[in-house]
């Protein structure tokens, strides 16, 4: 197989042979047909998620070809089409996992953080926590669904049923999530870099009812807000702009420093909330729904030893959608 490879938190990728990894008990080997790049590879590998597993293959948004499996997996699954995210295993005894809360497991694993994950031509994944998807399907379209979509949409359960809701950060959880609320019959206002007109006309060609600078102030009360941006500085600016007892929900795995501010900006019950992974259950809603609202993923192509090129593209803003690497 070939992979893309993590050697030292900071530096480039390198690309490299490997034998093709064996599935253990439980397990599928996956032909990864297609991996979004998620704002989280980055994280991963600047440093900003401490430990991971290294040498590590980044990426958690794969769509593949099931080729063997491992003890106890149905051969039935071998040539179906399966999708891998983030969360890539759960001990399944913590309180957390025994209350159905398995994205706060106290032992977890995650692809591409701490088992190797999609930017190779092959990866192995527990077989509990590979989804099937459909075969007919556009694996490019699909991949960005698995965290970009998931984590959107975990993130948008949270928010609440407000009719006005703001996006801060307009990239590629953004642009899913767009397309849902617009679908739901919700009213959205997208908050991008400021001057980043591209960006603002992207959300607006999405169906969004407004677009402007984080800087800006949206021309409606908001009931609720998501930051998908790894910025602190929007908290305070996100409750400026919600109404008493709206939510603002942080959908980043990794967030800079929430600066002082006043209490008054929090006060009148509004709550600051963050999401943390994903469940299995998460995916079973989300996947009908997208298909449902008809959500179409903008997808920019990369050839797998481009992965360095794409993690770029993603850090300096120069994306309208998502990065998928394709072996």
């Amino acid at each position: 197989m070939k992979a893309m490879i993590l050697h030292e938190v900071g530096k480039p990728l390198e690309l490299a042979e490997r034998p093709d990894p064996e599935p253990q008990s439980g397990e599928l080997l996956v032909r990864v047909e297609a991996c979004a790049v998620c704002r989280t590879d980055l994280h991963v590998v600047e440093g900003d998620l401490a430990n991971p597993k290294l040498p590590l293959v980044p990426g958690h948004e794969i769509v593949g070809i099931v080729e063997t499996v491992g003890q106890g997996v149905s051969p039935q699954r071998i040539g179906s089409r399966v999708g891998i995210p983030w969360l890539g295993h759960t001990c399944g005894h913590c309180p957390y996992c025994r209350s159905n809360a398995e994205n706060l497991c106290d032992e977890p694993l995650f692809t591409g953080y701490t088992r190797d994950g999609g930017f190779a031509t092959h990866v192995v994944a527990d077989s509990a926590y590979a989804f099937d998807l459909p075969q007919e399907a556009d694996p490019v379209s699909l991949a960005p669904l698995l965290c970009a979509g998931l984590i959107g949409w975990r993130s948008l359960k949270k928010a609440g049923e407000g009719k006005r809701i703001g996006l801060y950060g307009f990239g590629a959880a953004a642009h899913i999530i767009a397309q849902v609320c617009v679908w739901q019959g919700r009213q959205v206002y997208a908050f991008t870099r400021p001057e980043d007109r591209q960006a603002q006309t992207f959300a607006l060609s999405l169906g969004a009812t407004w677009a402007g600078g984080s800087d800006e102030s949206p021309p409606a009360v908001l009931d609720t807000a998501i930051i998908f941006a790894p910025v602190g500085d929007l908290v305070p600016l996100a409750l400026k702009a919600i109404r008493k007892g709206g939510r603002v929900i942080c959908g980043g795995i990794h967030m800079s420093d929430i600066p002082q501010m006043p209490y008054a900006l929090l006060w009148g019950e509004r709550k600051v909330a963050s999401v943390a992974n994903l469940t299995r259950d998460d995916a079973m809603e989300f996947f009908p729904i997208a298909s449902a609202a008809n959500v179409k993923t903008h997808t920019v192509v990369y050839p797998l030893a481009d992965a360095n090129r794409a993690l770029d593209d993603l850090r300096k803003g120069r994306l309208s959608g998502a990065a998928v690497l394709v072996p």
